[in-house]
């Protein structure tokens, strides 16, 4: 399993739900963190409630939607001086539930993408080449098993986008020290799930890190975070280097 402490790893949508729950979980292993919000002052108060586990936190702020932005920030993280070893592209939207799905905006497609598809894409191409370079990274995309909802076609043709790119990038470093892979945190109670999600937040954990662990020189996979439910990290790792590469 990785050692992540002092690690350098970050994580988009950092300030609340799922995002936040992993920054505390690999603060706590003491993985110095560059924590991203939609604004400089969120991903300031975040840090601040994360210096109590003594690591190196660094926040900035960057609108996803807007791929300039996006690469302004990585222009940014670039001046920070630091090796980024471990990337959590956990920031998603989902723009509406279109029950008239006939009618479906294109605005839907394309913020979707913007945000769901583009931006973590761009980070990606950003930090591969260097953790190529060095000999080691972690890129953990978060993907939905939303299926079969016509409802939520920007939300999940976004997400099916990203699961080919993450794929196919993946089938490039596959057999090396860096691991680029999918999560699939399931359907919990967060700002994006809603309240009548079935599970907490906190059942998605150590699942939507576990990505950042794994040491077997394998990518190109979903993890289901629900599997991973109540197991120890160590636990879950384990079970998570049992899962078929698609290559």
């Amino acid at each position: 399993m990785v050692n992540v402490k002092g690690k350098w790893a970050l994580i988009t949508g950092a300030s609340r739900g799922l995002g936040f729950l992993a920054a505390q979980q690999l603060a706590k292993l003491g993985c110095n963190l560059i924590v991203h919000s939609r604004s400089l002052k969120t991903s300031e108060d975040t840090a601040e409630k994360l210096k109590e586990f003594g690591v190196e936190i660094k926040p900035i702020g960057c609108e996803l939607k807007d791929a300039d932005s996006v690469k302004e920030m990585l222009s940014q993280i670039d001046t920070f001086g630091v090796d980024v070893d471990i990337v959590l592209n956990n920031a998603g939207l989902q723009i509406a539930y279109r029950n008239e799905y006939f009618s479906t905006p294109v605005e839907d497609y394309e913020i979707s993408f913007a945000v769901n598809t583009i931006a973590p894409a761009l980070i990606c191409y950003h930090f591969m080449p260097k953790m190529i370079e060095k000999g080691f990274g972690r890129i953990v995309n978060t993907t939905s098993g939303i299926a079969l909802e016509p409802e939520q076609a920007g939300y999940s043709a976004s997400k099916a986008a990203l699961d080919k790119i993450t794929i196919d990038l993946g089938h490039t470093v596959n057999g090396t020290d860096v691991c680029i892979n999918l999560v699939d945190p399931g359907w919990c109670r967060t700002e994006l799930g809603g309240p009548k999600a079935p599970n907490s937040p906190e059942s998605a954990l150590p699942g939507v890190i576990v990505g950042a662990f794994i040491q077997d020189s394998r990518s190109g996979r979903i993890f289901r975070a629900q599997e991973f439910s109540a197991m120890t990290l160590e636990q879950a790792v384990e079970h998570a280097q049992s899962i078929d590469s698609p290559y």
